[in-house]
């Protein structure tokens, strides 16, 4: 099974497709959205996702309890879901200017839509995939409209139980769209690896025949590395120009050279897979000499017999092996044999 968004195939054949999550680490100001785009294209990723959204599309302008935050461990705590919102949104009026700089470096270029109006907008920039945040998973009507565009659905499962996973991944089937990627994900910010359970990646493409991969908020990379070991074929990461200059995710995202280091090192874990092999392998033909065999280790007459003090186990490896040696022990040569010579059967008289 594999996917292709704008050319770009996805799948365990491939190498991973990683994602630059922007979200609204731009801090309200073009240029930086702009420079992120640019820092993004410098470290090789193959996409960037903004998410294209409004306050009053996502949530009421209330400040009673249930509309504020109140968790001392959270990064938000104490702000209102409205003003959270407020400050994280990419305006819409930007996102044709940031998907043509997307354009300008070969960047695939698409949204996370958190309203339905927001796909009839993306529709109009002709975005090649949609991405249904964890958040969303369980709004089913916003999954099968994106769904029903007939292209690739991207969809983090950060709190899901399997029966909502199921529903989400049932709508966009509803409509005749297959082309299904699910991300592993832990909706905490920042997510503790001990949370990871990357485990998961393998049991969700087994139980419902999609593409996975996963959905990071950790810090560091290794657990996106991690993940590929257990067949991640997506990898979205949140980034930042400085987590030092704020932003509402700039505390769990990954700065340019942090996104370098993600990029080169995932490709290596893939690189790594390969295939069940043993024995030795294409590029291991030069370390037979740091390998043990079977030599003579002083000089022997023609006739003469082997012996413990004429023939040892020793580096390098292009004698006869080892486990031979009790065989040839009181067996007598049929040549004269210098000190340093390969032991071969064809010496055996």
């Amino acid at each position: 099974m594999s996917i292709e968004i704008s050319g770009r195939r996805i799948g365990v054949n491939c190498k991973p497709f990683i994602i630059a999550e922007m979200s609204g680490n731009h801090n309200n100001e073009l240029d930086r959205a702009i420079a992120l785009v640019d820092a993004a294209a410098e470290a090789g990723v193959d996409a960037l996702k903004i998410q294209t959204a409004t306050p009053d599309g996502i949530t009421l302008n209330l400040s009673s309890e249930d509309f504020t935050i109140n968790d001392s461990s959270s990064l938000w705590n104490g702000r209102t879901l409205y003003n959270l919102y407020t400050e994280a949104v990419t305006p819409w009026e930007w996102h044709k200017i940031i998907f043509d700089r997307c354009k300008h470096h070969g960047l695939i270029a698409f949204s996370s839509p958190f309203e339905l109006g927001a796909i009839d907008f993306l529709e109009t920039l002709d975005v090649p995939c949609y991405k249904i945040a964890s958040f969303e998973l369980v709004d089913l009507p916003l999954i099968k409209k994106a769904a029903s565009t007939g292209k690739p659905i991207i969809m983090s499962t950060g709190m899901a139980s399997v029966s909502e996973i199921q529903d989400a991944i049932f709508a966009a089937r509803s409509v005749g769209n297959d082309q299904i990627i699910l991300l592993k994900c832990t909706s905490s910010y920042p997510a503790s690896p001990v949370d990871s359970n990357l485990r998961t990646i393998e049991h969700l493409r087994d139980l419902f025949g999609t593409e996975v991969g996963l959905s990071d908020h950790t810090m560091g990379v290794a657990a996106p590395c991690a993940s590929v070991a257990f067949g991640a074929t997506v990898i979205e990461k949140h980034f930042t120009l400085s987590r030092d200059e704020g932003g509402v995710d700039s505390a769990f995202s990954l700065e340019p050279s942090e996104l370098k280091l993600l990029v080169v090192e995932t490709e290596r874990a893939w690189q790594a897979l390969g295939a069940v092999a043993y024995g030795q392998g294409n590029s291991e033909g030069k370390s037979m000499m740091f390998r043990r065999s079977i030599y003579i280790c002083e000089d022997v007459k023609k006739g003469e017999v082997l012996t413990e003090n004429n023939l040892r186990i020793i580096r390098p490896g292009f004698g006869i092996e080892p486990k031979y040696y009790d065989l040839l022990i009181g067996r007598k040569v049929n040549k004269i044999l210098k000190k340093g010579a390969r032991m071969s059967w064809e010496h055996i008289g």
